[in-house]
């Protein structure tokens, strides 16, 4: 259930990236690539930008902040592309967040959450994301981008 944006209002999507994911390129390559962050918001701006999209990124490892950043979007974006990293088996107040709001999701995994640790087959937002891509890599979000944009009245 997505709100229109109001006239004459710019096309935005919010990038949110969870705790730990400002370490991408070094933590774990053997896992999540050597791709950096930048890479990741680069990816998402430009397959936005081919589509007439802006892009809003955020990442942090404090949870209030990723609430804070989705409230926020419901004023100025059409939708969210988020990887919630370690929040996605944990967070109750993020699922909240991202359905209180309204704006159609897409939830992003790097790695394949299903053939690790079983603790990581849980996502807390699977039945409430629009858009679900897992274990692609980092193209996985610009796969990501074109789907939710495609959702978008």
């Amino acid at each position: 259930m997505s709100r229109p944006l109001a006239a004459g209002t710019t096309r935005r999507l919010l990038l949110v990236n969870g705790p730990n994911l400002n370490l991408l390129g070094t933590r774990e390559p053997e896992i999540y690539g050597t791709a950096t962050l930048r890479d990741v918001e680069d990816t998402v701006a430009d397959t936005a930008a081919v589509l007439g999209y802006e892009v809003r990124a955020v990442q942090s490892n404090h949870e209030g902040v990723l609430i804070d950043a989705i409230h926020a979007a419901r004023d100025d974006c059409a939708g969210i592309v988020i990887n919630p990293g370690g929040l996605t088996h944990t967070s109750v107040v993020l699922r909240d967040a991202l359905t209180g709001v309204t704006l159609p999701f897409a939830e992003v995994h790097i790695s394949d959450v299903h053939a690790r640790e079983e603790f990581r087959h849980h996502s807390y937002l699977h039945d409430v994301a629009a858009v679900r891509v897992i274990g692609e890599g980092v193209a996985g979000y610009a796969r990501a981008v074109r789907r939710l944009i495609a959702l978008i009245p």
